[in-house]
Formats: C-alpha cells, sequence, structure tokens
C-alpha cells in the first residue's frame, strides 16, 4: 500500500502586520505516520511557493508540521529502485529546486519546527531565513550518514555556514556515526539552528508573533559568525574518528567531510555546494551501503515492530510487581529499566547483605546520575529509588507477576534459585531467565509449572542496546510468550523470538567468529592481523576487544556449551582455557589503538604455530564459516526468517548499519552462492 503524499496547504492569515501565508505540511496521517517527501511532495511545494508568489499581498511566510511532527524527510523506500548515477543527481536536483524557491522569496520566512525534524525534514528549515523550535521536540538529526547517504537537499552546505564546521559536523557525522544520536528542541537552539525556542502550549501563536515582529522591525536576529578559522583541525579530527569507527568501509560520511569542507569555502556560491550535494546522491544512493542501510532502517523502524512469533490474539497478563534474583550488575540494570519503564516495586534479592548493597548503592547512583543530566526529576528518582526493595528473603516475592534471575551462569544454581522462588510465587507469575547460553526446556523441567519460564537475554550494556532475545522452551505456553513480548515493548526493547538452543541466536554467530579468531591465532596469526581483518568490515570492535568487554570466562563458557552440541564446529580452545585459569581480563591491555598484549598472555600463546596470513584469508575464513552456521540455524528454526538474524545481528552486535544485515551481506558480496550454492533471500 503506498504511502499518503504529503503536500503543503497555503493559508492566508490576516495578521496585524498584513497577510503572513501560514504552509502546513501534512500528509493526512496520525503522527505514527510522519511527514515525508517524495516527487508528488516536491511538487505541492512548487504550487504552493508559485501562490504566495502570486499574491503580492503577502508580508511573510511561516512553515509548520502536523501535530508531534515537523517532517521527516524523503522517503527512503524509493531508495532500492534507484540504480544509476543520474537517478541519484537529479532526486537531489529535484529536492534544492524545490526548497531553494523559499529562500528566493521576497518575503521574510520563518520555520516553526513543532516536532520532529530530520534528514530532509531538517533541511527545508534550513532554506528559510529563521527559525523557531519548541522544548517538547524530541528529536532532531540528519540521520543519512547512518544509511549510506549524505544530506544532499542542502545540509550539508548549509549548516556548516550556518552553525560553523564544528557544529556541523556533530550533527552530520559524528552523531550518526553514534549509533544515530539525536538532538532536542533545547539543543538544537543552544547549537544555532533555531533563533528562538518557546514552549509548546503556546509555540504556535509565539513562532507567529515572533514573525510578525520580524516583518515590522520590532526584533532583530543577531547571530555569531562562524569560526572557520580551525576548519582542517575539526575535518582531520573527524576522519581519525571515522578510520576508528568504520575503517574506510561506508563511504558516505567521508564524502560528507567533504562537503562540508568546500561549503566552509565562502568564494564558493551556494548553488555550487548545491551541486556537488547532487554528484555526492547520484555516487552514493546507487551503492551497496545505501541500499543496505535502507534495509537495515526498514527492519529496525518497521518489521521488528512487528516481531514474528508473538502469540496472535493471546492476552497478555498485567505486571504490578517484579522481582529480580541477584543484586550483581546485570541484575542491577535490571533493576533499574524496569524500575524507570513499569513504575511499579521492583524487589532485588541476594544472599549476602554485602551484595545486596553494592546492587542498590549502583540503581541509586544511576537514578541520581539521570538527575544530573537533566533526564528525571529528584522527586521522580527518590520515588523510584523507594519502591525499589532490598531483600535477604523469598518472602517479597510472593505478589509478584513477574520474575527474572540473573545469577551466577551454572545450571544447577538457576534451578536451585527458580525452585526456591517457585515456592513463594503465585501460579500465575512468570518465570524468566537471563541465561546467555544455558538450555531453558532443562532449567524448567524440575519446576511443577515449566510453561511459565520464558528466556529473556539481554545484551550488555542493557540501557544502550535495544536487542532482547525471547527463548521458548519446550513447554513455554502462548500467554507466557505473550507477556514477554509485552514486556519487551514496555521497557523499550526489540524482541525476537528464538528457539531453545545453545547460545541461541547472537552469541551463537559470535561465538563462531570468536572460535575462528582464536583458531586462526594458533595457527599463526597474530592478534592484532586477526582484529584488522575484522574490523575492516565495519564492525564497531575489534574480536578481541569484545573478548576483554565480555570477559574470557563468560567466552569460555559458551564456546564450551557450543562445544557439547557441535564439537567439530566449536572447538574449546585450549589457550583461552589457559587464559580463563590465570585470571587474566583480556589478551591486551587496554582497547583500541595504543592497546599492548598482556605478557602473561603473549607466555600462554607463545607455542603459536608459524603459518602466515593475510588480511583476506582471514576474512575469508571467518565469512566462510558464518555463512554455514547461519545455514545450520536456518535448518534447525532457530529463527523462522533470515530477517530475524539481520535485526538480532544489527541491533545486539552492532552489525554495521550500512552493511544490511549479515545474511544480506553475505548473499551480495557472494559467500553465500560461493559456499551453499544458494541465498538466503529471494525477493
Amino acid at each position: 500500500m503506498a504511502e499518503a503524499p504529503t503536500l503543503f496547504y497555503v493559508t492566508a492569515y490576516n495578521s496585524r502586520v498584513g497577510k503572513i501565508a501560514i504552509v502546513t505540511m501534512d500528509n493526512g496521517e496520525d503522527y505514527k505516520k510522519p511527514n515525508t517527501f517524495d516527487e508528488k511532495a516536491l511538487a505541492s511545494l512548487h504550487e504552493a511557493v508559485s501562490k504566495i508568489e502570486a499574491d503580492k499581498e503577502y508580508k511573510g511566510m511561516m512553515l509548520c508540521g502536523k501535530h508531534y511532527i515537523f517532517a521527516a524527510g524523503a522517503d527512503l523506500m524509493q531508495v532500492p529502485f534507484i540504480n544509476t548515477f543520474e537517478q541519484g543527481r537529479q532526486i537531489g536536483a529535484a529536492g534544492h529546486a524545490a526548497m531553494k524557491r523559499i529562500m528566493d522569496l521576497k518575503i521574510p520566512t520563518l520555520a516553526a519546527i513543532n516536532g520532529a525534524a530530520l534528514g530532509g525534514g531538517l533541511e527545508i528549515s534550513l532554506y528559510c531565513d529563521y527559525r523557531t523550535v519548541s522544548k517538547a521536540v524530541p528529536a532532531i538529526a540528519f540521520p543519512e550518514c547512518f544509511l549510506g547517504l549524505i544530506p544532499g537537499w542542502g545540509g550539508s552546505s548549509l549548516v556548516p555556514r550556518l552553525i560553523g564546521p564544528e557544529k556541523a559536523l556533530e550533527l552530520i557525522v559524528y552523531n550518526p556515526m553514534n549509533q544515530n544520536r539525536m538532538i532536542d528542541g533545547s539543543k538544537a537552539f543552544q547549537m544555532g539552528l533555531a533563533d528562538r525556542l518557546f514552549e509548546s502550549v503556546e509555540f504556535f501563536d509565539e513562532s507567529l508573533a515572533f514573525l510578525e515582529n520580524l516583518i515590522d522591525g520590532k526584533e532583530k536576529v543577531e547571530r555569531v559568525q562562524p569560526d572557520f578559522s580551525r576548519l582542517q583541525t575539526h575535518i582531520d579530527s573527524a576522519k581519525n574518528f571515522l578510520d576508528f569507527k568504520v575503517h574506510g568501509a561506508a563511504p558516505a560520511p567521508y564524502r560528507a567531510l567533504q562537503l562540508i569542507q568546500q561549503a566552509c569555502d565562502l568564494s564558493r556560491s551556494i548553488d555550487e555546494c548545491f551541486a556537488e550535494e547532487d554528484k555526492a546522491l547520484g555516487d552514493l544512493i546507487k551503492s551497496r551501503q545505501c541500499k543496505a542501510g535502507v534495509y537495515s532502517f526498514d527492519l529496525v523502524q518497521r518489521r521488528a515492530k512487528k516481531p514474528a512469533g508473538k502469540p496472535a490474539d493471546v492476552k497478555a497478563r498485567p505486571i504490578k510487581k517484579i522481582g529480580v534474583i541477584g543484586a550483581g550488575l546485570m541484575a542491577s540494570q535490571l533493576a533499574l529499566l524496569f524500575l524507570r519503564r513499569y513504575g511499579v516495586p521492583v524487589v532485588m534479592k541476594d544472599i549476602k547483605q554485602e551484595f545486596l548493597d553494592k546492587g542498590l548503592g549502583y540503581v541509586k547512583g544511576e537514578l541520581q546520575a539521570l538527575v544530573s543530566k537533566g533526564k528525571l526529576t529528584q522527586a521522580k528518582a527518590d520515588h523510584l529509588f523507594h519502591i525499589l526493595i532490598g531483600t535477604l528473603d523469598w518472602d517479597q516475592f510472593a505478589d509478584c507477576d513477574f520474575v527474572i534471575e540473573a545469577v551466577f551462569e551454572e545450571m544447577n544454581i538457576k534451578q536451585d534459585v527458580f525452585a526456591q522462588a517457585e515456592a513463594v510465587i503465585s501460579p500465575t507469575c512468570i518465570l524468566a531467565t537471563n541465561t546467555s547460553s544455558l538450555s531453558l526446556t532443562e532449567m524448567a523441567s524440575k519446576l511443577e509449572h515449566p510453561e511459565r519460564v520464558v528466556g529473556f537475554h539481554f545484551f550488555n550494556p542493557v540501557a544502550i542496546l535495544p536487542l532482547l532475545e525471547i527463548i521458548k522452551g519446550e513447554k513455554t505456553d502462548d500467554v507466557t510468550l505473550a507477556t514477554a513480548f509485552e514486556c519487551a515493548k514496555k521497557i523499550g526493547k526489540t524482541a525476537i523470538l528464538v528457539k531453545d538452543s545453545p547460545a541461541f541466536l547472537v552469541n551463537r554467530l559470535l561465538t563462531k567468529l570468536m572460535s575462528d579468531c582464536f583458531e586462526m591465532v594458533d595457527e599463526g596469526a597474530t592478534f592484532d592481523q586477526v582484529d584488522e581483518a575484522a574490523l575492516s568490515l565495519g564492525l564497531p570492535m575489534a574480536p578481541f576487544d569484545l573478548l576483554g568487554l565480555v570477559g574470557p570466562a563468560v567466552a569460555c563458557h559458551v564456546l564450551e556449551t557450543c562445544h557439547k552440541s557441535w564439537p567439530e564446529r566449536f572447538p574449546v580452545n585450549e589457550h583461552l582455557k589457559n587464559l580463563v585459569n590465570a585470571k587474566l581480563p583480556a589478551v591486551f591491555r587496554g582497547m583500541g589503538p595504543g592497546r599492548q598484549i598482556d605478557p602473561k598472555a603473549a607466555e600462554i600463546w607463545a607455542d603459536r604455530g608459524d603459518k602466515e596470513f593475510v588480511k583476506e584469508e582471514i576474512l575469508d575464513r571467518l565469512l566462510t564459516n558464518l555463512t554455514m552456521e547461519i545455514d545450520m540455524i536456518l535448518k534447525e528454526k532457530v529463527v523462522s526468517d533470515p530477517k530475524d538474524i539481520d535485526t538480532a545481528m544489527i541491533m545486539g552486535a552492532g552489525w554495521p548499519f550500512f552493511n544490511g544485515g549479515i545474511t544480506l551481506y553475505l548473499d551480495v558480496v557472494g559467500y553465500t552462492p560461493k559456499v551453499l550454492q544458494k541465498v538466503f533471500f529471494t525477493f
């Protein structure tokens, strides 16, 4: 079904300074379907501007969006159908031509940014002479580089000239490449994107009054002249950031650097800058990375919101009190998450008061940090901590509706705490486990009600990574699953239904990759060689840095779990076991550039082989084996669709957005046809 086109409606308002054209962007849908721009929208913009130009009585123009939404920019779903340079260039030129007509109007123009403004939606505001923004606006951003594009309708050229190169780089390069970070209305005003910041209640009226005052000279806007003196320093810093972040694998942000640098050359006309944007769009919009980025965007914005496997027409149980078994770091993060999202009493239990005090202290400290950042009021933080209950006993669990364990990763320990919990909880209370690899079915096998046990596998850090693997045991019933999916939605996580299988989905693939990395080091490759080869895929973290983050003991445990089921594909690495026995936290001291191998780790691998490797050989082994493992996962029906694997790897493992999910990537670069004589996707 085609999306409703965004149209530009012109309303004449007779103000105290004369007639003002109020132009409203609206696609006729509610706020859940934001305004986007396609060919019809640009044609409507041309018509609106022509109408204003034809009426010489207009003294000014105010551009605004519908309720809660300004505009979300270009309709990205058209990108897969664009395959030539000229098609992409023309899209850029068409956007410039339409929006520049606002800039060319002979009357004062103001954009009243009343809601989310993203990409082209933010760009159109830059063609106005002035901008106001509401304090309630939650999302302002240029996500293009995150998607394999550049702001190509004026953003790459107009923003540097408005607020300077340093802030432009923050908006156009740093923010999108840091997990598509966005700013709010207040931050946009502070950066100089908007001239006035108004409260949401009177936003429309105050913006209109501001335009009236500009028209009759009662108000003037004074802007700080951008500083271009350190341009090259800022560009070099941004390039170093990109080299570390994507290792040259994503062309779009590097192209954005060039455009920003060119725009800061004021001897160039704005039309020359726009022409360079057109060329950049022509090159990028047909690229593999752009197609993949749009595919990834569609996965996380559309498909993930309707997760496969969620039981239809089954009512979830209400959750009014939550229990957390354990008070370690993971348990404490879970307690904080449930407190913030549900706002109901949360009871946290451990076996020693010192453990409990540490967990409670963590939650209190994090709540206070949110207060200091202005994300939580002190009163709210005090209330949430007040309804967090610490206990050494099970009695507080009696009236819980949902209990999750986050204790040591050993089957007998998890079975024991579940048995103790079941003795006190109600028959309808759900028992969830945060196990990263153990069998859910075995864990529930000794319980009276195994049907109410479900896997709830979070990814660390819990507050940042959005994925939640929901694991269905052999006896997990539909009511439990429905409640689990509803809970995931409530706490803001993207849920993927996964079969009860060793290491589940993401950990199984990461463990396979890690196992191959260890094998190649054992054969003679250096740690740095393996890491650099893997990073050339654009991964957010090198494999052996990731090992330091999760811990060798955890990595070894998951590897041993997989080894029990698939000994040939997941051999236990003796050097890794020795690393664990030596109680070393990682192979390297430190992470990223400048890290040094731990001397004790070097001793452990002193007997490694002498085979010489090149990057292409390392990559070939990694990608070949990942291809075969994914094929096994799909044959075993661990998940129902390759798109579930892609969603999970993007949102749980940081697989690059611009690579479009791992299965699509393996298809496009030729590994699936070469290794399996087929493809994962049949479009």
